[in-house]
């Protein structure tokens, strides 16, 4: 069997460039579904929101980001994370290497810069998870298709059992992590009346620190009480079950599977998102059971459906510029990931320009347009001089434990 030594990573001319392209896509919506938590207009008081000067413009915003934002887009990045784990096996099998020896480590240093993220730059990291969830996926590389689409169709559906369960139990799973967040808030001083400006009012990175160790905890719970570790692990087997059968390189000869996903994910998908995003601005009217309910059957299809009218749109203008510009961000996702962070700290934190707190959700999508359309430039830019994004590159070093060539 070969060794690492004798594996690369995938290179440049042997990359789909409409994987790419959804990944920069994906990018786009996970910046505008983050960039309210980033500028802090998420924790503002209603009175406080009520009273900004396009709060009637705000509400309706809000309704249509919920609508059509909000998990739609770690859907897509979650499915692309199923697929690529089906690229790295095959690859490897193909090199006759230790496929999931590779795998692992690509994991374990995910988990590494996943931890990172979480404590000193962004209580909402995703990374984390997707490396803990991730070193699953090779319990289930020999279920055939239909096992995987069944699996997946299960652990989608489980979070809605497990809070009818939770509801008719009363136990609360996630009560020892809000006793730990509570714990540290009282520690620090964080509380309800300063907790949507203490990051604002930071001028010094220790304090930025002290709100990043309770929210650490806030994320745990979110996960918790989410069922977010059944929904990405599903969504994973189906990129898994996608990769499997190359639906990505070979689009033409589903382009009836892809229209019906379209068909049924935007007719399925666009109702229930709207029924779940009334239940979300109302408090949950038909209660926790009904809520779950009413996002699998909204978010699941029409992040689904995204994917597919991507796709379709692919086959008729391949030529289209487009495609290349979504593709230099999705190329160096993790960078991008990372930079977008980074960027709301610097543009609403008190160690930065401090503008948090102080505009509308209006405002703030805008803000979040203007910083992936910057990465979108820096990406093109960089990719015209080197093969990986830097922290793709630094990634690729250690899980293939040999130096790569950075320029191109």
């Amino acid at each position: 069997m070969a060794t690492s030594d004798n594996i690369h990573p995938i290179r440049t001319r042997e990359r789909f460039i409409i994987l790419d392209a959804l990944r920069g896509f994906a990018l786009l919506g996970i910046c505008l579904a983050n960039f309210p938590e980033f500028s802090l207009y998420t924790f503002l008081k209603s009175d406080v929101v009520s009273s900004m000067p396009w709060a009637q413009a705000d509400r309706s915003i809000r309704f249509f980001q919920y609508m059509l934002v909000d998990g739609k887009f770690y859907t897509m990045f979650s499915i692309l994370f199923g697929i690529g784990f089906s690229i790295i096996l095959s690859h490897s099998e193909q090199k006759r290497a230790n496929g999931l020896g590779i795998f692992y480590r690509r994991m374990c240093i995910l988990l590494i810069i996943g931890f990172l993220h979480l404590m000193f730059i962004w209580s909402g990291d995703i990374l984390m998870l997707y490396a803990l969830l991730g070193m699953l996926l090779p319990i289930f590389r020999h279920r055939s298709n239909k096992e995987l689409l069944l699996l997946s169709a299960l652990f989608l559906l489980f979070p809605v059992a497990a809070d009818a369960l939770r509801t008719s139990s009363g136990i609360n799973p996630s009560a020892p992590v809000i006793h730990m967040q509570q714990y540290f808030c009282a520690k620090y001083g964080i509380t309800q009346d300063n907790f949507a400006f203490w990051l604002r009012d930071a001028e010094h990175y220790p304090d930025v620190f002290k709100f990043l160790v309770q929210g650490a905890f806030v994320r745990i719970q979110e996960f918790i009480d989410g069922n977010r570790f059944f929904k990405v692990i599903g969504l994973f087997l189906l990129g898994f079950y996608i990769g499997k059968k190359r639906i990505y390189a070979n689009l033409a000869e589903h382009r009836l599977l892809l229209k019906r996903t379209c068909i049924y994910g935007f007719s399925i998908g666009l109702p229930f998102s709207a029924l779940y995003t009334w239940s979300a601005v109302s408090e949950q009217p038909w209660g926790i059971v009904g809520h779950s309910l009413l996002y699998v059957l909204g978010v699941f299809p029409l992040g689904a459906a995204y994917m597919a009218v991507m796709c379709l749109f692919y086959l008729h203008r391949q030529e289209c510029p487009l495609f290349k510009i979504l593709a230099a961000p999705g190329q160096m996702a993790l960078t991008n990931y990372i930079g977008q962070s980074l960027m709301g700290m610097i543009i609403f934190y008190g160690i930065g320009f401090g503008l948090g707190a102080s505009m509308g959700l209006g405002c703030t999508l805008l803000i979040a347009i203007s910083v992936y359309l910057t990465e979108v430039l820096i990406s093109r830019l960089w990719l015209r001089f080197f093969q990986f994004g830097p922290l793709e590159w630094i990634w690729r070093i250690f899980t293939y434990k040999k130096y790569f060539n950075l320029l191109k």
